[in-house]
């Protein structure tokens, strides 16, 4: 039984995974931090702040295991230094509270094309929170770096509504893929057993994972 840290519950991946962590009957409480409220649930803790470090600050209990779903775009952050906020700073913040309180897997969700050395801005901040994870010396962590998502938000990006039909018929990692896919793809990893201390997994490894969670569940409901 396990004691879960969720942030970015209210993105596209993280909204998938706060809904199965929920369902999920090995997670005995998920401790979800958001800047609004969520709405409330059975084994749910939500410490709220709209400043999400604050919120962090509030956990004073065991954890288990972390997931990372933060993420936005420099166009909806507004400038350079808040999409580093977001999708550096808050990440590396996740993982330090998890470490403080106990925590031994930490999965992340990235992005296709994460590089520290990158001449593109937001895959060199991805690359750069992924060296700085790994930085930590987490017992076992886990980065996903998923392809274009798919899914639906409250509030549209242009470049997926213009680029989304591209992706679709894109090959292997580049092919779009489903936030739900993604969410299935981090619990199944959750709860499995790895001897790596850092896996690194694409779009096509992620779709993997998901038809073999849905092969299994088929053969055991016959």
């Amino acid at each position: 039984m396990s004691r879960i840290l969720l942030t970015g519950a209210t993105g596209l991946v993280g909204g998938e995974l706060l809904r199965l962590l929920l369902e999920e009957p090995r997670v005995t409480q998920l401790i979800a931090p958001t800047r609004r409220p969520l709405p409330p649930a059975q084994k749910l803790v939500n410490p709220c702040d709209p400043q999400l470090t604050d919120a962090l600050g509030q956990i004073n209990e065991p954890i288990d295991i972390v997931f990372c779903c933060l993420g936005t775009t420099r166009r909806e952050a507004g400038s350079k230094q808040e999409f580093v906020l977001a999708d550096y700073s808050l990440v590396v913040d996740t993982a330090l509270v998890g470490q403080k309180w106990g925590a031994k897997h930490m999965l992340v969700v990235s992005a296709l094309g994460a590089n520290p050395h990158s001449p593109f801005f937001y895959s060199r901040v991805k690359g750069e929170m992924e060296q700085a994870l790994i930085a930590q010396e987490w017992p076992r962590l886990t980065i996903v770096r998923p392809s274009m998502l798919l899914g639906h938000r409250d509030k549209r990006r242009l470049n997926e509504s213009l680029f989304a039909p591209l992706f679709r018929l894109l090959p292997g990692r580049w092919h779009a893929i489903r936030a739900r896919d993604v969410a299935l793809a981090l619990l199944t990893l959750a709860f499995s057993a790895s001897e790596r201390p850092v896996t690194v997994l694409h779009s096509g490894e992620l779709r993997h994972i998901v038809h073999g969670r849905a092969l299994n569940k088929r053969a055991v409901n016959r």
